[in-house]
């Protein structure tokens, strides 16, 4: 049985993790330092700073995890992007990192971000697209990735990196698109966004954990986008929840700026995904958003 620790427990895609690793056998150890989410009663909890070192040797040490799951990261929105955490985070991984494998550990899977790529290229693929990010945390995140290749193969740790592009579903920030359109509506006020010509690649929440959970049981190695493949407007996933919510009439687009250096296109190439670990999603768009407007729906009762 692997004895999986799980970073980042309560965020938005680590708390969606935790299901799937008990339904498929494994021993759970999730670490979070807030209060646990509800979860499978299987799951074993454990409060501990990340970014203190004594906190992550005692826990590492208590544990002693074969797999490593790490989501933890500084994700405030519209902070996340140019903040100095990056750089703290960067150094509490590898010390997660560093005392995982003195403690035994054989496979560690931690998540990076398609903002890796050169996103002028719009098409991002694993094995073509450059790698050349523009902004602290995408450089962070990419520097990262680097030294967990050539730590691990020097440590004779398993290693892959999966890369998500974007993603929605239940307890996302509400300042984020998909959210914020569905509260404004709900709620009886206009939504008001920006063109919404930009062109996106989603997942569902739900399937980006699973993903990830299917590339830590797989032997898969390296990058690896976490996506749908799918490319789609902006303007058609808000057409979609307005639909859905009878409120065509409540969406004005155009009205917000749009960043002018923002990039019209950015995809995923998941090929690597499809063909290598073998995962499928279980959300198209359509039942994902219907998904998450249910779940808004109950949340807001």
């Amino acid at each position: 049985m692997n004895r999986v620790l799980v970073t980042g427990a309560t965020g938005f895609i680590g708390r969606h993790a935790l299901a799937p690793l008990v339904a498929g056998g494994d021993e759970v150890h999730a670490v979070t330092i807030d209060a646990p989410v509800e979860a499978a009663p299987e799951v074993a909890w454990h409060q501990a700073d990340l970014l203190d070192p004594g906190c992550v040797a005692d826990l590492l040490a208590k544990v002693r995890p074969t797999h490593l799951l790490h989501f933890a990261w500084y994700v405030a929105p519209g902070q996340y992007v140019t903040s100095p955490e990056n750089f703290r985070w960067v150094q509490a991984s590898l010390e997660l990192l560093r005392r995982f494998a003195e403690c035994g550990g054989q496979r560690v899977v931690m998540s990076g971000s398609c903002f890796e790529y050169d996103l002028r290229y719009g098409y991002c693929s694993e094995r073509v697209t450059p790698l050349a990010p523009d902004t602290l945390y995408g450089t962070c995140k990419h520097a990262l990735h680097t030294m967990l290749v050539v730590f691990a193969d020097q440590a004779g740790l398993s290693q892959a990196w999966g890369r998500i592009f974007y993603l929605y579903g239940p307890h996302e920030y509400p300042q984020r698109l998909v959210p914020s359109v569905i509260r404004a509506l709900l709620d009886g006020e206009t939504a008001r966004c920006s063109h919404g010509r930009q062109i996106r690649d989603f997942l569902h929440v739900q399937d980006v954990a699973g993903a990830f959970v299917a590339l830590l049981r797989s032997d898969v190695a390296g990058p690896v986008n976490i996506a749908s493949g799918q490319p789609v407007a902006l303007q058609e996933v808000i057409g979609k929840i307005a639909a859905r919510l009878n409120a065509e009439d409540r969406v004005q687009l155009g009205v917000l700026p749009a960043p002018p250096s923002e990039p019209p296109l950015i995809v995923a190439d998941t090929r690597r995904l499809r063909e290598e670990v073998g995962w499928r999603p279980h959300y198209d768009l359509d039942s994902g958003l219907e998904q998450t407007i249910s779940w808004h729906r109950r949340s807001s009762g």
